[in-house]
């Protein structure tokens, strides 16, 4: 690595439940700078959850995150002339990050709804162990396991 290393940067709470997770989250939605529109799509999704639900969309979102996000995922590593996948244990900002992304690309390969329902509905889905989201965390996991007899190429 050539340089030294970005620094993190503390992300401030979001608008309306000043939670930091939420406003990461809508940083993930946003487009061109656009926050306003990410903002008023998760908003939307997250009233939505509530009329459907009855519950606090908080708790939804964090329960869709911990089904979404994997613990373990394999990384190439080319070791004496061959590729092998390595199975490696995913730390914890990477995981938030990974669930983050893979539930927006499943509400966004949803058709025919605008995105704030879709939003809703994969969130949902995977808050009940479902979804395009969760069957990405299976396969990858799936993947980690077939792989696990590589794993003690790992520093």
């Amino acid at each position: 690595m050539r340089g030294k290393q970005a620094p993190k940067r503390k992300v401030a709470g979001d608008v309306r439940y000043n939670d930091t997770e939420v406003a990461k989250f809508i940083n993930y939605i946003m487009f061109d700078g656009k926050k306003t529109v990410a903002q008023s799509i998760v908003y939307d999704a997250f009233d939505r959850i509530k009329e459907k639900t009855q519950q606090d969309p908080r708790h939804i979102f964090n329960k869709a995150l911990k089904r979404v996000s994997p613990l373990l995922e394999v990384r190439g590593r080319r070791i004496g002339g061959s590729n092998y996948q390595i199975p490696y244990q995913v730390r914890g900002a990477r995981r938030f990050t990974l669930g983050c992304r893979w539930i927006i690309e499943a509400s966004r390969d949803r058709k025919g709804k605008a995105m704030h329902i879709k939003l809703a509905d994969e969130i949902l889905a995977a808050s009940n162990g479902e979804g395009s989201a969760v069957r990405k965390r299976e396969t990858v996991h799936k993947t980690a396991e077939a792989n696990k007899a590589f794993a003690h190429f790992a520093k």
